[in-house]
C-alpha cells in the first residue's frame, strides 16, 4: 500500500505542486492549507509522514508540530519542515524538537522525496522505502 504524505502549507499553489510530485513518486499526497486544517487532517488520515511549513497565518509550524507531539496517535509521525525561513535558528529549533529534516524553499523535489522515503523507512524499521 502506498505511503500517505500530508503537506501542510498555507500556499495552496505550492501544496498542489508538491502533492503532484509526491503522487508521481508513488505516494498518496494529501494537503491542508492551514495549521488547524493540518491538525484535523493528520488526526483523520494518520499519514506516514508530514511536510510542514513554518510560517502560516493561523498557527505556525512549530505550534502545529508541538500539538502533533502531544497527541499519542500522531506523536511518532515523521515531520519534515519545508520553509522559506532560511535562518539557522529556525532550522536548529526544528531539528532540536525532533523533526527529521529542515529543507528550504525553493526546494529540490528529489531531496524532499528522498528525505521522506528515508524517514518512513527509519520509522517502520525497513531498510528503505523504494516502492511506496
Amino acid at each position: 500500500m502506498p505511503c500517505r504524505i500530508l503537506v501542510i502549507d498555507d500556499e495552496k499553489g505550492l501544496s498542489q505542486v508538491l502533492a503532484i510530485r509526491l503522487r508521481a513518486a508513488g505516494f498518496i499526497a494529501l494537503t491542508a492549507n492551514s495549521g488547524l486544517e493540518g491538525l484535523v487532517a493528520a488526526q483523520e488520515t494518520r499519514p506516514d509522514a508530514i511536510v510542514l511549513d513554518v510560517r502560516m497565518p493561523d498557527m505556525d509550524g512549530f505550534e502545529v508540530y508541538a500539538r502533533l507531539r502531544q497527541n499519542p496517535h500522531l506523536s511518532t509521525i515523521p515531520v519534515l519542515f519545508l520553509s522559506a525561513n532560511v535562518q539557522d535558528s529556525a532550522r536548529h529549533s526544528a531539528l532540536a524538537a525532533g523533526a527529521v529534516a529542515y529543507l528550504t524553499k525553493p526546494y529540490d523535489p528529489h531531496e524532499v522525496i528522498a528525505t521522506l522515503r528515508d524517514a518512513i523507512a527509519r520509522q517502520t524499521g525497513a531498510r528503505s522505502v523504494t516502492h511506496v
